[in-house]
């Protein structure tokens, strides 16, 4: 993704994994670390996906560390698909293993369609071990397919209007419970084409409190 972008390795519960850490840009000093989880493994999704990529240009903007995983049996990685169950277990792992080279920074966890259902659940588990994460980053939320966990209320929720994978009246259905809004990308589907930057865009003001940005061209 940048200049700074290094693969890695970690073992996995099903065995080896690869991933990929972006680092700030510039050397600039990190200020938190940032979970990237890609789409659904058996429909194609990987951590280069565009959607999973735009995340992490968007926490490499704030200046955080981002690292992402294949989850299991997508590039590299070892083992099957596990319904979420396990890449929950993974993505875990990879929090303590950036949490171990980065003690002292938060964590925040982002993810896009099946990915939001691994964060909702990871983020879900963390908080229940006394070790709640800094914030959520979910986009095309899975609502509706997978049964996502209850989030915190400043979650950021992006959905496309015209989302043929996951109906946002499905998010709706979902976040109005737990009184969490949802920005509606208008004309925008399920994979955010031509509208990648808003993602980039809102991630960041609603993450700092700015006003939007104008668009980024190269996102999209």
């Amino acid at each position: 993704m940048n200049k700074n972008t290094k693969h890695f390795t970690m073992q996995g519960h099903a065995g080896s994994m690869e991933g990929l850490i972006d680092m700030p840009l510039d050397g600039r000093k990190p200020r938190g670390i940032a979970l990237v989880a890609h789409p659904h493994p058996l429909y194609g999704g990987t951590m280069e996906n565009k959607v999973t990529q735009t995340l992490a240009r968007a926490f490499v903007a704030l200046d955080y560390v981002v690292a992402r995983i294949n989850f299991r049996g997508v590039g590299q990685s070892e083992g099957t698909h596990d319904r979420g169950h396990g890449e929950t277990d993974d993505m875990e792992l990879l929090y303590r293993h950036m949490v171990e080279q980065h003690p002292d920074l938060p964590v925040a966890l982002a993810g896009f369609s099946f990915g939001t259902y691994v964060q909702s659940q990871l983020a879900q588990r963390l908080a229940a071990q006394g070790t709640p994460v800094e914030r959520l980053a979910l986009v095309g939320s899975a609502a509706g397919k997978w049964q996502m966990a209850d989030i915190p209320p400043d979650t950021i929720l992006i959905h496309g209007e015209n989302d043929d994978t996951i109906p946002v009246q499905a998010v709706f259905d979902w976040a109005r419970p737990q009184d969490v809004p949802v920005v509606v990308i208008p004309g925008a589907d399920h994979f955010f084409h031509r509208k990648l930057g808003h993602i980039k865009n809102w991630v960041i003001a609603l993450w700092l409190g700015k006003q939007l940005q104008k668009d980024d061209p190269e996102d999209g």
